[in-house]
């Protein structure tokens, strides 16, 4: 029996979920624990000389970079392809981290900064098409809330696997990037079963599609430079800096701060899995309260919950202040900072930034669906990672 129109929709945004949680337990375990393996790569290679912050340095500019060719690129082969292509890329850089070669690293960090960008334009694309006025903060939400859940999975296995060590040896290296490579393939593998939505745009949507379809990519690009000049992108512009600057210290650099951080106590490496899925947690918790709830959130308006992630990561980046030493993010420290280092605190910390994370996320993003509810190639949101990403 053909499913109806709405009932596809739904299950398109869920099948994208959950292909985005098996490709993302791969990445952000990956990102999180980046440098601490690199470290652990160059104390028994001395030759390796690779680094986790310049591999995501290169990443994210990359990605800032190529949001501006994105919807052209996506306009061409559609979203359900471009996902399909840009999951492969991120599934060869996880793979990249089997045996590093400096080089190779700095190489597919560039080639994933392209996929990156393209991604999330076909993901934003797709939530669009397969979203009305009414269910785009739904879908949002269903999204977010799966995509945040990679967060648990695979720092749950860090935790385990990381317990005891002094340093990631090559064969603790090994054994989680094969494992972080198979999860990946089987979120790139449940990409295809998403269904085209063509039978079930609106017609208002059908006309969009037929547009952007004759104008081709170099309209897409020039409506990108249209999009980013308008009052509501400069607007948002700040939101977006400040998202980007808050994602990078999260995903890439709080856990290196944990795990250097030698006064939390002897094991402490073990705890940067904690951290990454509390952060999820708060992600999480975020997504049903102010994603799938969409309803109540039009009722009260997306403002009060954006000042409430304010509120909440200045608490978060507050306590992080006072309790992480000053040389944490580079090298081990066996210093204080202004109070004692306290694991409860650290850890308390990380939900508080996932929490706050995701009420900036879940508000921009479903913000941007309903700016642009009719633009195929859907520029705007691939636009709002360039300043996230560059920062």
């Amino acid at each position: 029996m053909a499913l109806s129109g709405p009932r596809r929709q739904l299950i398109n945004v869920v099948i994208l979920g959950i292909s985005f949680m098996f490709i993302f337990t791969a990445f952000q375990t990956g990102s999180i624990v980046e440098q601490t393996v690199l470290d652990g790569m160059h104390a028994e290679h001395s030759n390796f000389h690779g680094s986790g912050y310049y591999s995501l340095a290169i990443v994210y500019g990359v990605f800032a970079a190529s949001t501006w060719i994105a919807p052209s690129i996506v306009t061409v082969t559609g979203p359900r392809l471009a996902l399909v292509i840009s999951g492969i890329i991120y599934t060869v850089f996880i793979g990249s981290f089997i045996y590093p070669v400096e080089w190779l690293l700095y190489f597919f960090s560039c080639v994933l900064g392209v996929g990156a960008a393209i991604i999330w334009t076909a993901q934003g694309n797709f939530i669009t098409i397969n979203s009305n006025e009414d269910t785009i903060g739904r879908n949002t939400g269903i999204f977010w809330t799966l995509l945040q859940s990679s967060l648990l999975i695979g720092n749950l296995y860090t935790f385990f696997a990381f317990g005891g060590v002094e340093h990631i040896n090559d064969t603790a290296r090994m054994v989680l990037y094969f494992g972080l490579l198979g999860v990946s393939c089987i979120g790139v593998i449940s990409m295809l079963l998403l269904k085209k939505p063509s039978d079930t745009y609106n017609d208002l949507t059908v006309s969009a599609v037929m547009e952007a379809k004759q104008a081709g990519p170099w309209a897409a690009l020039k409506l990108s430079f249209f999009l980013f000049k308008s009052r509501e992108m400069i607007i948002l512009s700040l939101c977006f800096a400040y998202m980007g600057l808050e994602l990078t210290f999260f995903s890439g650099v709080y856990g290196t701060c944990l795990g250097n951080t030698a006064a939390l106590g002897e094991d402490i490496k073990k705890y940067i899995g904690i951290s990454g899925m509390l952060i999820g947690e708060g992600e999480i918790l975020g997504g049903v309260a102010f994603g799938l709830l969409g309803k109540r959130t039009r009722k009260w308006g997306r403002y009060p919950i954006v000042c409430l992630g304010f509120v909440v990561h200045c608490i978060a980046f507050g306590i992080i202040f006072v309790n992480i030493p000053t040389r944490s993010p580079i090298e081990t420290d066996p210093t204080t900072s202004y109070i004692n280092p306290n694991l409860s605190l650290a850890l308390f910390s990380s939900f508080l930034l996932g929490l706050g994370d995701s009420c900036y996320s879940t508000q921009m993003y479903s913000l941007l669906g309903s700016i642009t509810p009719s633009n195929l190639c859907r520029p705007s949101p691939c636009l709002s990672s360039s300043i996230p990403s560059l920062l």
